[in-house]
């Protein structure tokens, strides 16, 4: 895709963010993936229109639960605004979002609502969660409640790094921490029971948040996608093992079991993927967004 006519701020694992002004940005969402946070040399047909497309819907549903930096991802509503953008406008549409300009906080915010992944790696091993302790004999996909606060470092690339909820108030502040926290908990709380009506249980997800010039914190970036979620059928949901997902999951299972025989050390770069691999994601994302949505996807938006 030839790149819009804007400044190009940065460039991250799936996106690009450009400056329309001195309060607005462009976020272009692309067709690459990563995972163990490596960005993978293979692009995912369909995904960048998936996450903005799913961001945009989760932005306004949850829009009376916490303010986003979101203002819109119609294409029409995009040009409108920034008509420069107009000869660019198929290669846009459905990928990209206005959204107001925010300082980002340096931390992922990252709520578990069940024991899988790096978080049952880490019980396993240690009994603990970002180096606090759980409750002792928790088996794999175990539900949590209360949830859990798990915050990480931000990484745009290379390895994100747990941290412990004291670390980010020691970092920002007490007052920040337990904000970044509160609406952690109460977005996920949300996007949780919604989606149990639809079948599919969040595991666990991130979130990220920016202060805007008035210093209001709002969510940025993307909300309760594949890509920052583990999405569960709820109907297959059997504690004691790994579950299937409506995620990437077959890419990191792939990407597992390439590392468990010796074929890749976890860093790039990384090995190359089958198509049927990247096939089965592509459509694992397209699922999600019906499931959730209860639409098709439409790249034209």
């Amino acid at each position: 895709m030839t790149a819009p006519p804007l400044p190009l701020l940065r460039r991250g694992k799936v996106r690009e963010v450009y400056q329309v002004d001195a309060d607005l940005l462009l976020l272009v969402a692309s067709d690459r993936v990563s995972a163990f946070d490596v960005i993978m040399r293979e692009r995912v047909p369909q995904k960048g229109a998936v996450l903005t497309q799913l961001s945009a819907f989760w932005f306004e549903r949850l829009r009376g639960v916490v303010p986003s930096h979101f203002i819109t991802a119609r294409i029409a509503d995009i040009v409108a605004r920034v008509p420069s953008l107009m000869p660019h406008r198929g290669a846009l549409a459905g990928r990209a979002m206005l959204v107001r300009r925010t300082t980002p906080v340096p931390f992922e915010c990252v709520v578990r609502g069940y024991l899988s992944g790096s978080a049952w790696q880490e019980y396993r091993q240690r009994g603990t969660l970002a180096g606090e302790p759980l409750a002792a004999g928790l088996e794999e996909s175990a539900r949590l409640e209360p949830p859990v606060f798990s915050p990480a470092t931000k990484a745009e690339s290379g390895h994100d790094v747990n941290v412990t909820p004291a670390a980010v108030a020691a970092a920002l502040g007490s007052d920040t921490a337990d904000r970044l926290e509160r609406s952690s908990f109460a977005v996920y709380a949300a996007g949780r029971d919604y989606a149990a009506e639809r079948g599919i249980i969040i595991a666990d997800t991130k979130f990220e948040f920016g202060h805007a010039a008035d210093g209001a914190l709002l969510l940025i970036d993307e909300v309760l996608t594949p890509d920052s979620s583990r999405f569960w059928p709820a109907a297959r949901y059997a504690p004691g093992r790994a579950q299937p997902s409506f995620d990437k999951q077959p890419l990191r299972d792939y990407l597992a079991g390439v590392k468990a025989a010796g074929g890749w050390n976890g860093e790039a770069p990384p090995p190359p993927l089958p198509d049927e691999v990247v096939a089965a994601t592509s459509r694992r994302y397209l699922e999600a967004f019906r499931l959730l949505t209860g639409r098709e996807l439409e790249e034209d938006r």
